[in-house]
C-alpha cells in the first residue's frame, strides 16, 4: 500500500491562519501579541531560525523582536535581561535561540523565564502543567507532532502506540500527551538502547520516531575527528526500517538529521567543488520503503518541521491570551 503524506506545509498553513485570526482579535483588542527572542552570539543556525520566526511572525500579525546580545555576555548579564522582560508589560511571550555560549547554563537561564511568557513551553512549571494535563503552553515540536497525528489518525483511543525517544522536550512530552483521557491511546516507550526494538515497533499501530540518532553519530565523529582521534565513518543508516514497521501503521517522523550523503573510498565525508561536504536531511524512518507499507506518514523535510515553527506562535497567542 502507499502511505498518505502528511503534508506538514499544509498543516502549518492551516494553523497560521487561525493564530492570525486570534493575534486579530487581541490586536484589536489593544493588546497586541509580542514576541521577543533573545540571541546570545552569532550562531549561524540559531539567526536563520530567528530570521525565520520573524517572517511567521509578521504573516500572521504577531509583533517580532530579535534581542541580540553579545557572545562574551555573562549568565548573570542574560539572567538581568529576561527579568526584564518578564517584568515589561508589553511583552507577551520570549524565546530563547539554542545554542548558548558554554559558559552559560541553558537549564538554568531557560527557569528564568516567565511561564506565563514561555513561547516554548519548556520551563518546569510547564512541563508539570503538561503531565496533568492543565497547561496553556507546551513544547513546540510534541505539539506539532500530535497536531500530525491527529491528521494521520484520527481516533488513537485504545491504539497500540509506541514512541521512540525519550528526551525532556519531545520525547517523554509527546508520550505525556499520548496518555491524556482526551487522546488515551495506549503508550509504550522505548529509544536507541531499548533490546530488541523491532519487537515493540512492529506491533506499533502508531509510531513516533524522535531520536535523531544519526545526528548524534555525525556531531560524535565530528567532536573526535577534530580532536584528532582516529575514527571510521559513523553508520548513519536510518533507525527504522521497512521490516520494522507493521502495514498500514500510522508514522511520525519528528528527527531532522543534518548528514553527508554519503563517505568516500579513504572514509571522508563526500564533499563538493568546493570543497564542502556534501550534505542530506533525514528523519529516523527509512522513508521510501516505509511509505510503501505504512498507511500514513511525514517526510523529512515537509513535516513535523513546518508544523513546530507553526505551535511557537500559537504558544505566542496562548501567553497573550492568558494575560488577560
Amino acid at each position: 500500500m502507499a502511505a498518505v503524506i502528511l503534508d506538514g506545509k499544509a498543516a502549518a498553513k492551516e494553523i497560521r491562519e487561525q493564530v492570525a485570526a486570534e493575534a486579530g482579535k487581541l490586536k484589536a483588542a489593544g493588546r497586541p501579541v509580542r514576541l521577543v527572542a533573545v540571541l546570545v552570539g552569532q550562531d549561524e543556525a540559531a539567526t536563520w531560525y530567528a530570521n525565520m520566526q520573524a517572517r511567521r511572525c509578521e504573516s500572521v500579525g504577531i509583533e517580532y523582536q530579535l534581542l541580540e546580545m553579545h557572545e562574551d555576555t555573562s549568565q548573570d548579564a542574560l539572567l538581568a535581561r529576561l527579568g526584564e522582560l518578564n517584568a515589561e508589560p508589553g511583552v507577551s511571550a520570549v524565546i530563547l535561540q539554542m545554542p548558548l555560549p558554554g559558559h552559560i547554563d541553558a537549564a538554568i537561564v531557560q527557569k528564568a523565564i516567565d511561564p506565563a511568557k514561555d513561547a516554548e513551553g519548556v520551563h518546569p512549571e510547564n512541563m508539570g502543567r503538561l503531565f496533568t494535563g492543565t497547561g496553556r503552553v507546551a513544547p513546540c515540536t510534541p505539539m506539532a507532532a500530535m497536531e500530525l497525528l491527529r491528521r494521520g489518525c484520527p481516533d488513537l483511543s485504545g491504539k497500540e502506540t509506541v514512541v521512540v525517544g525519550r528526551s525532556t522536550i519531545v520525547g517523554k512530552p509527546i508520550a505525556m500527551m499520548l496518555e491524556h483521557v482526551d487522546v488515551s491511546a495506549t503508550v509504550t516507550v522505548c529509544h536507541s538502547r531499548t533490546k530488541d526494538l523491532a519487537f515493540h515497533t512492529r506491533r506499533a499501530e502508531v509510531l513516533v520516531a524522535a531520536t535523531g540518532l544519526s545526528q548524534t553519530r555525525w556531531d560524535r565523529y565530528c567532536r573526535r575527528k577534530a580532536a584528532g582521534e582516529p575514527v571510521e565513518p559513523p553508520d548513519l543508516s536510518p533507525l527504522i526500517r521497512p521490516e520494522m514497521v507493521a502495514e498500514g501503521a500510522t508514522v511520525i517522523d519528528v528527527a531532522t538529521n543534518y548528514i553527508p550523503r554519503g563517505f568516500d573510498e579513504h572514509g571522508e565525508p563526500l564533499k563538493g567543488d568546493d570543497g564542502e561536504i556534501l550534505t542530506k536531511t533525514v528523519g529516523d524512518v527509512d522513508f521510501e520503503p516505509v511509505a510503501a507499507k505504512a498507511g500514513a506518514i511525514t517526510p523529512v523535510p515537509g513535516g513535523v518541521g513546518p508544523v513546530t515553527v507553526a505551535m511557537l506562535l500559537r504558544n505566542a497567542v496562548s501567553c497573550a491570551q492568558g494575560a488577560e
